[in-house]
């Protein structure tokens, strides 16, 4: 049995986290941890997420206090409340899942020099359609790619606060590496006027609009042939369940940065 904390169990993604580890038998939540000021401290927990039910279970706006009576913490919540999380939970010796995107190179340093103290799976993407997409991404373009105009189209919510998407620069990371090539390099981000597409580049388009829930696609574009690689979530439940699995892989590991891969084994 795994003892969770859940980080913002209010949000768009901690709601379904918490309904997704209350159905797990594997799984024991001890408590939600809510930005402060928000006006659901103090609620259960059960009723904070929307479960239908009870849990007895408190949310507090002070992880400190509550910390050592879990095993992990999931959290996917703000850059800004992430880099709190992720302090106390080095202090702590806890476990760590953090989903949150947005981070600057710097910013993501900090989560790689933590797991040299605690068990950190960082996961731009918790599907595990979307990561055995990017699994087909790699051997394209270790197969074939430097025969091929890379495109990447990316579409979220209005809501959606970073662009490109996590997932989507996650995606340009794994193809780039496959060419021989750090993304930083070769990445165009939209295109304007008439200049011809620049070979060996990956190009990033983001669409934003209504509740479009997450939905990206691939294009490798050949000479009288063209691959497509898509993957559409129809809701942020397969986010939720991956981030639980991602704790429920994480309880009793050693120190390290482990990643959506080693939960899935490929």
């Amino acid at each position: 049995m795994v003892k969770i904390i859940v980080v913002g169990p209010r949000g768009k993604m901690g709601k379904l986290i918490t309904q997704a580890a209350v159905s797990r038998e594997d799984m024991q939540l001890v408590a939600g941890v809510a930005p402060k000021g928000r006006d659901y401290i103090g609620d259960d927990l059960g009723m904070a997420a929307m479960t239908g039910t009870k849990l007895n279970i408190p949310v507090v706006d002070d992880l400190a206090g509550v910390i050592d009576d879990c095993d992990v913490i999931i959290d996917f919540s703000t850059k800004e409340m992430a880099m709190e999380v992720l302090e106390l939970a080095v202090r702590h010796k806890k476990g760590l899942v953090c989903g949150t995107t947005g981070f600057s190179p710097e910013e993501m340093q900090r989560f790689r020099d933590a797991s040299k103290e605690i068990p950190m799976l960082y996961a731009a993407n918790t599907s595990k359609l979307v990561n055995i997409m990017n699994k087909l991404l790699e051997l394209v373009v270790r197969t074939a790619g430097d025969d091929l105009d890379i495109e990447i189209l990316e579409m979220h919510d209005q809501w959606k606060k970073d662009a490109p998407s996590g997932t989507s620069k996650e995606m340009g990371e794994i193809m780039a590496e496959a060419l021989g090539r750090e993304l930083k390099d070769i990445a165009v981000y939209g295109r304007e006027g008439t200049s011809p597409r620049m070979p060996g580049t990956i190009g990033y388009h983001s669409l934003r609009a209504g509740n479009i829930p997450s939905s990206h696609t691939v294009y490798f574009g050949g000479m009288g042939e063209r691959l497509e690689i898509t993957h559409h979530s129809y809701n942020w439940e397969c986010f939720a369940r991956g981030a639980c699995d991602c704790a429920a892989f994480l309880k009793d590991k050693e120190a390290g940065y482990y990643t959506i891969k080693d939960v899935l084994h490929l």
